[in-house]
Order: C-alpha cells, then sequence, then structure tokens
C-alpha cells in the first residue's frame, strides 16, 4: 500500500487500488471508539449523458436516475431492508446523492464488521423489479414534491438557474415528477452496471485498526472481476456569462431568504490552492468578525453569520452566500459595494492572517473526527486530491495571493441574486 502521512496532525493515510479497480483508503486512528466507513460512485445528478465503455453505446437517461438509484439500493432479493439491518446492529447508516457522486456511509462504535459485510452487500448487489420501481416512483415524488415547496432548496435551485445556462447542475439532484416517471429497472440496471463498477469508485474507511484487516475484509467480501475502462460522460457547453442576475420568487416563509451566487470557470489550476484562498476570502467580506456583517448587523439587515460556501466539479464552478433578510436586495447592493471596496484597497493583512488561522483552526481539528475524516479523504480523492494537500499549502498562501483571487473572481458581471419572499 502507498503510505502519506501528515506531520502536522499526525495522521498516516494508507492508500490501495484493488485488481478490481476500488481504490480504498484507510486511515488508521488510534484511541478511538468510532469507526467510519464510506463508499462512494462517481455518479450525480449532472452524469445524463455517457458512452458506455464495454458497448461504446452513447446513452441519454432521464433526469434523477443517480438519486432513484441510491433509494432502491437498500432493498434486497430476499425480502430484507438493509437500513434495517444496519440499524439492528447499533450503527449509523444512511446515503446522499450529490450533483457529481453518490455515497453510502455508515458510523459506529461496536459491530463494525458486519457491518461492513452488509455495506458491501447491498452496495454490490441490486435487486429492481418492475413493481419495486414502480412503488418507489410515488415515493421520490412526494419527496420531489416537498422540495418544491422548501424555500431553502427553492433559493439554491434557482441560484444555480441564474448562473447557468446549459450546465446540468440547474437540473434538481432528484429529477422532476415527469422525468422520474420515465425511470424503469432496465435503466437502473444499466447505469448500475456502468457506474457502480469498483473501478469507478472510492471507498474510505477511519478508525482503530490494521489496514491490512481492512484490505483482507474488503477481499473477502467482494466477488472477483475485471477493471471496467474509463466513462466517457457528455455535457453541453457552458456559456461562461450568467443565465440571468436576479430570480425572485414567493413562498410560504415569515422572512425573505437569499443567495448571492458568483460563477467561475473552470480551469485547469491548482484546485486545493484555489479553494482555500476563495474560502478565506469570502470569510474576510461577510463572516461575523466583517466590517460588511457588523454593518448589516447593525442595522438590522441580517441577523445571523451567512453560509459561504465554494463548490466546484470539473463542468461547474461558483461561490454562495446564503442567509435569512428583511431586505435581501440592500444586503445585496452592499455586498457589491464591499467587494469593490476590497478590490481597490485590498484585503489588510491583519484581516487575512485571522481569518486564514481561524479556518485553518477548522480544519485542524476536523481531523479529531474519524466521520470527517473518511467523508473528506473519499470525496478528494474523487477529484484527484489528497486530504492532507490542504494542510501543507495553507501554509503557503499569503494576502497578495488573496487579493489577486478577489480581483480575479468576485466580478460583478458574474454575479447573480435569487430570493424568496413571503407571499403576503
Amino acid at each position: 500500500m502507498k503510505i502519506i502521512e501528515n506531520n502536522t496532525v499526525k495522521e498516516k493515510a494508507y492508500f490501495e487500488e484493488l485488481e478490481n479497480g476500488l481504490k480504498v483508503i484507510i486511515i488508521p486512528k488510534k484511541n478511538t471508539n468510532k469507526k467510519m466507513a464510506i463508499i462512494g460512485t462517481k455518479f450525480g445528478s449532472i452524469d445524463n449523458h455517457f458512452i458506455k465503455p464495454k458497448t461504446k453505446q452513447e446513452v441519454t437517461i432521464p433526469d434523477g436516475v443517480a438519486h432513484f438509484l441510491e433509494h432502491k439500493m437498500f432493498e434486497q432479493a430476499d425480502g430484507t431492508n438493509s437500513l434495517d439491518t444496519l440499524t439492528a446492529l447499533g450503527v449509523e447508516a444512511n446515503a446522499y446523492t450529490t450533483n457529481d457522486h453518490t455515497a453510502y456511509y455508515f458510523e459506529t462504535i461496536d459491530n463494525f464488521e458486519p457491518a461492513f459485510k452488509e455495506l458491501l452487500n447491498y452496495v454490490f448487489h441490486p435487486y429492481y423489479t418492475d413493481e419495486n420501481v414502480e412503488k418507489e416512483k410515488g415515493i421520490i415524488a412526494q419527496e420531489i414534491k416537498m422540495y418544491d415547496d422548501d424555500p431553502i432548496s427553492k433559493v439554491f435551485l434557482n441560484a444555480l438557474q441564474c448562473m447557468y445556462n446549459a450546465c446540468p447542475v440547474r437540473i434538481d439532484v432528484a429529477g422532476t415528477v415527469e422525468s422520474i416517471n420515465k425511470i424503469n429497472k432496465d435503466i437502473l440496471y444499466d447505469c448500475y452496471n456502468t457506474f457502480y463498477h469498483p473501478s469507478n469508485m472510492v471507498l474510505s474507511v477511519c478508525g482503530d485498526f490494521e489496514p491490512e484487516y481492512i484490505i483482507n475484509l474488503i477481499k473477502e467480501n467482494m466477488e472477483k472481476m475485471d477493471k471496467q475502462d474509463r466513462i466517457d460522460r457528455i455535457y453541453p457547453e457552458e456559456n461562461p456569462e450568467i443565465c440571468e442576475k436576479f430570480k425572485e420568487e414567493k413562498m410560504e416563509v415569515s422572512i425573505p431568504t437569499f443567495v448571492i451566487g458568483i460563477k467561475d470557470e473552470v480551469e485547469d489550476t491548482d484546485i486545493v490552492r484555489k479553494e482555500l484562498l476563495l474560502n478565506i476570502i469570502l470569510n474576510c467580506i461577510f463572516d461575523e468578525n466583517s466590517k460588511l456583517f457588523k454593518e448589516l448587523y447593525e442595522e438590522g439587515l441580517i441577523l445571523s453569520e451567512p453560509d459561504l460556501e465554494y463548490e466546484y466539479s470539473n463542468i461547474y464552478s461558483h461561490m454562495m452566500i446564503f442567509s435569512p433578510s428583511k431586505e435581501p436586495k440592500k444586503v445585496y447592493e452592499k455586498f457589491k459595494q464591499e467587494v469593490s471596496r476590497l478590490i481597490n484597497e485590498g484585503i489588510d493583512e491583519k484581516t487575512f492572517n485571522r481569518t486564514k488561522n481561524k479556518i485553518y483552526g477548522r480544519l485542524i481539528t476536523s481531523y479529531n473526527d474519524a466521520s470527517q475524516i473518511a467523508r473528506a479523504f473519499m470525496r478528494d480523492y474523487m477529484n484527484n486530491i489528497v486530504s492532507f494537500d490542504g494542510i501543507e499549502k495553507w501554509k503557503k498562501i499569503n494576502v497578495n495571493d488573496a487579493n489577486e483571487m478577489l480581483r480575479n473572481k468576485f466580478k460583478e458581471d458574474k454575479m447573480i441574486l435569487s430570493v424568496i419572499e413571503p407571499k403576503n
């Protein structure tokens, strides 16, 4: 196994690629009770047009298939449900689907081995029938309608639709009621056999055990198969300009909510360094210690620190700022004014260092939690990143790097505002 060690957090990560193509990451953590295992496949809502690696056939699938597959993975041919089996073992288990991947995980203190075997069993042994697929359509349709009525989900989706013209990130992860009605068991098996091959998956495990024990456990509980060729994914060409500047929708809310979005370009760059810098810049502009936040708070325009995030994949890249506010448009105007001021004057070194140290502290303390470690390594490795890279690159960035990134990435013509207003 390849071993990468980081002296700052005093952790080692063991990497191995199995004969079937499965990428395995093991992070042993001594003297901890919690154990976490998470397996992810690079199949998300954006992957609806691709070429099958075996037949070279070009395929287009309905929106929402990745999410539908996630729902169906727990049901077994013997009538059991793996989620119930895991719960009976006393472990906390779940799954999720994002724009670019799907993951299944559990965390526990006891019964790790039987839970791990169950995870491998249900992920690599799907069971779909005409009847259980039709039944699931009703359940997912209700979920879609629930999210349609959820102001937070809606304000984020509207923000993505403002930023992107053609990129499938603008499509709801669950699809629509109309699109899921086109899904059948043949489509599910076809996508499963394409995207759930071990060659397209990453398994990350963290806890107090020896790496060899985990590798042997995997090999003993997985069928042998050959590696699969790379999956060629087809995406529409995205216009670099935003789609629309502003979108407002009225819903049953007591106070308006907003998302400020900043569209970024997808580029061949050091993504770890870029993510670190953008997170520092966002916090310099709008965290609870910033000049902008204090001003908005004193004026009663904002009541708590907003959520600040940077998201990226190989086909999209953007920043989002989310918060409730009585007057979102005023907040947006003041945000643009503050960005303009900082571009002209520059982020001062004291503010930069304070913010950098705060976020660095969060990163370091995340290594105290087995769950956060396993998730981070799985997600990063899907993007060809080793999670330790962030710790080392953090030390090398400075205020000049931040100001250059601020000037290049925070342009008003790439900014949008999505608002949910009360109906009355």
